[in-house]
């Protein structure tokens, strides 16, 4: 299966009659990335801790397609970074979930100046950044440019937001001690956390080909996110916009 994105479209049965988000996260070909501050809040009596209903699965090869797979759903979240910082601050977004992760804050990494991930090649592209934030990038980092180039060029509605998965995971379960994500240990507890949101048993019957399973949990994950910006209940992490004016800001 070719670098792609596996979206899961659930439908929210807590909220306005057949309202509809979706979570998705990035199908890692041998670049892999895992994995994005209102207090939050309930409007209008709507729980913070929504329910879903039926899933709806697809693997897709390009931003585009995602943005029309999910054009009725009422909030999508991405696995990637949206939004540049213009020089060598971090995003305000990145440090404070880093903080909330604490152990494993190495999931979040921090995303360089556009100019960085513009570079031709990964030795241009450390040299881009050390001139501009004064530390190169990792390569992990560099192979996912293309990704995240990809979503800095579409015209993105105000619903389509930056999710963390491992984030979610954490407000979802807060008491669990997750393992490693690839880990069977961590696919059951991933599987047992998601459960306070989807019915795993219908949730995962009917997976899409070329998926795996940590992608998967990804997108539910960041479909829980999603559904809570929905229902006005989000926790939103940074509040700066970037020099085009998009939004640096991870939902939760």
């Amino acid at each position: 299966m070719p670098d792609g994105w596996v979206v899961a479209v659930v439908e929210l049965l807590d909220g306005p009659p057949g309202s509809r988000r979706a979570g998705r996260t990035r199908t890692p070909a041998s670049t892999a990335r895992t994995g994005t501050e209102r207090a939050a809040r309930t409007a209008g009596g709507v729980p913070a801790a929504p329910r879903g209903g039926a899933v709806r699965w697809s693997v897709l090869t390009s931003a585009a397609e995602v943005l029309a797979a999910t054009a009725r759903c009422a909030a999508v979240g991405i696995d990637i970074p949206l939004g540049f910082p213009a020089g060598p601050e971090r995003r305000a977004c990145e440090v404070r979930a880093r903080e909330l992760l604490g152990a494993d804050r190495s999931s979040v990494f921090f995303t360089p100046p556009r100019a960085v991930l513009e570079a031709g090649g990964y030795a241009e592209a450390c040299a881009v950044a050390r001139r501009l934030t004064g530390r190169a990038i990792s390569l992990q980092t560099f192979h996912i440019a293309p990704k995240i180039r990809e979503w800095e060029a579409l015209e993105r509605p105000a619903h389509v937001v930056e999710v963390h998965p491992e984030l979610s995971l954490r407000r979802l379960a807060p008491a669990v001690a997750f393992a490693r994500k690839k880990s069977v240990r961590g696919a059951g507890q991933r599987i047992a956390a998601l459960a306070r949101w989807v019915d795993p048993a219908t949730a995962l019957a009917d997976l899409p080909d070329g998926a795996r399973l940590d992608d998967v949990l990804d997108a539910l994950a960041a479909a829980w996110s999603a559904a809570r910006l929905a229902l006005g209940c989000a926790e939103v992490l940074g509040h700066e916009d970037d020099d085009r004016g998009r939004p640096m800001r991870i939902v939760v």
